[in-house]
């Protein structure tokens, strides 16, 4: 714990001298008791009970006084709290191998309906955008704390041909960052091949400054894929920029490690779990890696990131807690004084 103002706790010192007014007030009150009254009597009032218990209220006055200066020195310490500026971009994979059954009833609705119950679960302070993915990737929703939203955008998911999970990265982080002048095209190694003249947007790509992988806490994305990219940017070059930029990428491996022969507008193939690829963008980004095998697994996997998507650690003053307590105790000590002897201290 630190402090703002630490020259406040030098008047702490002030404590043992109230200690030791209180024992002087204490034998004064004992020496005009003797002098009016027999000793015999005195002790018979007091007793051994009712001694410590007239110490009870100023020793509680006591500590809350010095909550009371802890509070004025404005303690600072790291706790953990709900997250109110946080937005999740669920990149989903809707490309025809999420038709496969590994996963009942399919790929897809599994995903779909653990999105869902993800969404539902999460604080209304939460914003939630959702891109699809397939040869391409688009924003199906921009980020929204409206639930009904974006589960009607989930619901209405059309499979299409070619998976390209780098595109989806690009375009989750330039829906977090939309004045970074991210795009596809600038992760394209044949455009950067060919000389292509630099515009204002690639420069302030150059000028970006990498902060630590997994330091950004107000974003993440969750990225729902079987993992076998066929086309578009490479999925570990554009975690490179999710990482540079401090956004972790959570990602979900749907399916089984053997996968299933599907068939896809005349086209016959066999999907399997990249499980490599997701690990390693995970890795990059400093987030985790999650298997979905079944559609089971996949709901607790959601579940998961929702605790983890909604608090962070962060440094905060808690002057407010010392000062509850202050007068926590101080309103106990005034009662119990009434209580036990008609007066306050």
């Amino acid at each position: 714990m630190t402090f703002l103002w630490p020259q406040f706790l030098w008047l702490l010192a002030a404590l043992p001298l109230l200690v030791l007014l209180y024992i002087w007030l204490i034998r004064r009150k004992k020496k005009l008791a003797v002098r009016y009254a027999s000793l015999s009597i005195v002790r018979e009032a007091l007793g051994a009970g009712q001694t410590m218990r007239r110490h009870i209220p100023p020793a509680l006055f006591l500590l809350a006084m010095a909550a009371m200066l802890v509070a004025a020195a404005r303690p600072m310490a790291v706790v953990v709290l709900p997250s109110n500026q946080q937005t999740i971009i669920l990149a989903m994979d809707v490309s025809g191998s999420m038709r496969a059954a590994d996963v009942l009833p399919n790929r897809l609705v599994a995903a779909q309906d653990a999105a869902k119950s993800f969404i539902k679960d999460l604080p209304r302070s939460v914003k939630v955008g959702v891109v699809a993915f397939a040869g391409s990737a688009q924003v199906a929703q921009l980020p929204t704390t409206n639930h009904e939203d974006l589960v009607t955008t989930i619901d209405s998911f059309q499979l299409q041909r070619a998976t390209a999970t780098g595109n989806a990265i690009v375009v989750s982080l330039a829906t977090l960052f939309p004045d970074a002048g991210l795009d596809v095209e600038q992760f394209s190694a044949p455009s950067r091949q060919r000389g292509a003249a630099i515009d204002s947007s690639e420069k302030k790509l150059k000028d970006f400054t990498p902060v630590a992988p997994g330091s950004f806490t107000s974003a993440a994305i969750i990225m729902l894929t079987d993992g076998q990219r066929t086309t578009g940017v490479d999925p570990l070059d554009a975690a490179k920029a999710a990482a540079d930029r401090g956004v972790r990428i959570y990602t979900v491996g749907v399916g089984t490690v053997d996968g299933e022969t599907i068939g896809f507008e005349g086209w016959s193939m066999r999907v399997r779990l990249d499980e490599d690829t997701l690990k390693a963008i995970a890795q990059k980004t400093n987030a985790e890696y999650f298997y979905a095998g079944t559609a089971s697994d996949l709901k607790k996997v959601y579940e998961t990131l929702s605790t983890k998507l909604t608090v962070e650690k962060k440094e905060t003053e808690i002057s407010a807690l010392f000062a509850l307590g202050a007068a926590v105790l101080t309103l106990l000590s005034a009662g119990l004084s009434l209580l036990w002897f008609n007066r306050i201290l």
